[in-house]
C-alpha cells in the first residue's frame, strides 16, 4: 500500500440521497404487518444503520418480524425504490477529481454490496471506485465497522493510522465505526445526521456544502 491519500465514503445519506426509495419501501414493508410510519422528515433521522436494527429499534417489532420486514422491504426495492435515488450536487467532481490526483477511493456502506453496485453503476460513478465495500445481504457483515474491516483487508490496508485517510458520512454510525480503526470522519450536513449527533460521535469536522468538502480532501 502506497502513501496516496484514502477515502473511504459512505453511500446513502452522503453521495446519494436514497431517501424518497428507502421511506417508501420502509413505509410497503410496515402495511404488511399493519403498521403505520411517522412522517417523511421524521423516518428521513432512521436511515443510514442497517434494516434490521432500524425496524426493531423504531417500529417495535421482533427479531422475527423484522426479518420479515426486510424481504417485504426489498420485494419493492431492488425493482423500484433502489432507483428513486439522486446523487448530490458536486459528489461526482469531487469522485473524479480524488482519482484523478491518485487517491484511494472506496464505499463503506451498510447497503448490501450488490444494490450498492447497482446504484453507483446507474448512476455511472462506480469507475471512480477501487473498491465497492458494503454489507452482506445474509451474512454477519452488516454494521459499518464490519464493513470498514472488510473494505480496508480488500485495499491491502493493515494499519490505517500510518497512512493519510478519512471517512465520509452522515450519521454517527459512520463516525463510531471509523473511530474503531483510528480512522478520523468528515461529516456531512446534506444526508440524514444532524451537527449535533455527529459532532457528539466525534466527527473531525463537519461541513454543510461540497466545495468545503473539497477543500478538506486537498482537492
Amino acid at each position: 500500500m502506497t502513501l496516496s491519500q484514502v477515502v473511504l465514503f459512505d453511500l446513502d445519506g452522503t453521495i446519494t440521497d436514497s431517501a424518497p426509495g428507502i421511506i417508501a419501501c420502509i413505509r410497503y414493508a410496515l402495511a404488511d404487518l399493519g403498521l403505520e410510519g411517522p412522517n417523511d422528515v421524521a423516518m428521513r433521522s432512521f436511515l443510514g444503520p442497517p434494516l434490521f436494527d432500524t425496524f426493531i429499534d423504531h417500529f417495535g417489532v421482533t427479531e422475527a418480524q423484522s426479518k420479515q420486514m426486510i424481504a417485504k422491504y426489498r420485494e419493492r426495492y431492488h425493482d423500484v425504490g433502489e432507483y428513486e435515488n439522486s446523487v448530490y450536487p458536486g459528489l461526482p467532481e469531487i469522485l473524479a477529481d480524488l482519482r484523478a490526483q491518485g487517491a484511494t477511493v472506496a464505499t463503506a456502506t451498510s447497503k448490501p454490496t450488490a444494490s450498492a453496485t447497482r446504484i453507483l453503476t446507474h448512476f455511472k460513478l462506480d469507475g471512480y471506485f477501487n473498491f465497492i465495500g458494503g454489507a452482506e445481504m445474509h451474512g454477519a457483515r452488516q454494521h459499518k465497522a464490519d464493513v470498514i474491516a472488510h473494505t480496508l483487508e480488500e485495499l491491502g490496508i493493515d494499519d490505517p493510522t500510518t497512512i493519510k485517510i478519512h471517512m465520509v458520512g452522515d450519521r454517527s454510525h459512520d463516525v463510531l465505526g471509523a473511530k474503531r480503526f483510528g480512522i478520523p470522519t468528515i461529516g456531512v450536513l446534506w444526508g440524514y445526521g444532524s451537527r449535533a449527533e455527529l459532532t457528539e460521535a466525534g466527527a473531525i469536522a463537519i461541513v454543510d456544502d461540497s466545495a468545503k468538502l473539497r477543500a478538506l480532501l486537498g482537492i
